[in-house]
């Protein structure tokens, strides 16, 4: 469960505060699919910065499995996000030099799990995405398709509650972008809330809800779909 309640996020520019989240509130439980909409400078990423643990509000709570994450530490709000929150972005961020199955298995290197289960995980995250025959290969190797869904797998390898996508389909051709989308909502459909930033259309009506925000508010919070 996730719990935004008064959310606001201001920025001195100069002489000028900036009000990039204004009184945002917002509730999200097991299985939602938003897509965030709206135009530059309306407060997406400010949001989804909030929302990944990235930064904090000037104002507001924010509850992410009944944690007041608003109250905690540092080293605390870092095992936070990396237990339960996942980030998917247009440029991927893969490490160069590693391959695909060792980019996958890097969260869990950091979080001192035991190499065998890493292993383990390590497949069982690739083989759905049908990325086990370029398991070994770097992202250099890998068609942009490909290196979104190993950034994918990267993501979602320690289990979130909540994956952010930040436009993941910007840097793909129309049939990896489909790709990439259908895969996001297979996790999505075991129990995944999944939040997509995006400015196409057509993405944005695929998920269940749309959000869409204004100069720092959501304005208006949609059903699309069953």
């Amino acid at each position: 469960m996730i719990k935004l309640e008064g959310i606001s996020r201001e920025f001195q520019v100069g002489d000028e505060t900036v009000h990039a989240l204004n009184q945002v509130d917002l509730q999200l439980t097991r299985g939602d699919y938003y897509s965030i909409m709206g135009p530059s400078g309306s407060g997406k990423s400010t949001l989804l910065n909030i929302l990944g643990l990235l930064d904090r509000p000037n104002a507001g709570r924010y509850w992410l499995d009944d944690i007041d994450t608003t109250s905690l530490a540092e080293e605390q709000r870092a095992k936070v996000r990396r237990n339960k929150i996942g980030f998917v972005f247009q440029a991927f961020h893969l490490v160069p030099r590693l391959t695909a199955a060792e980019n996958v298995e890097l969260p869990m290197t950091l979080a001192g799990i035991d190499p065998h289960e890493r292993k383990q995980r390590v497949h069982s995250a690739l083989e759905p995405l049908g990325l086990l025959d370029r398991a070994n290969h770097r992202p250099d190797q890998l068609s942009g398709g490909q290196r979104q869904r190993v950034a994918i797998a990267r993501a979602t390898i320690m289990q979130p509650t909540i994956l952010l996508a930040d436009e993941p389909t910007g840097n793909l051709d129309k049939a990896s972008s489909r790709d990439v989308i259908e895969t996001l909502e297979l996790l999505n459909s075991k129990g995944l809330i999944l939040l997509v930033v995006t400015h196409d259309p057509e993405i944005g009506r695929r998920a269940k809800h749309s959000i869409r925000m204004e100069d720092g508010a959501i304005i208006d919070t949609s059903g699309n779909r069953p």
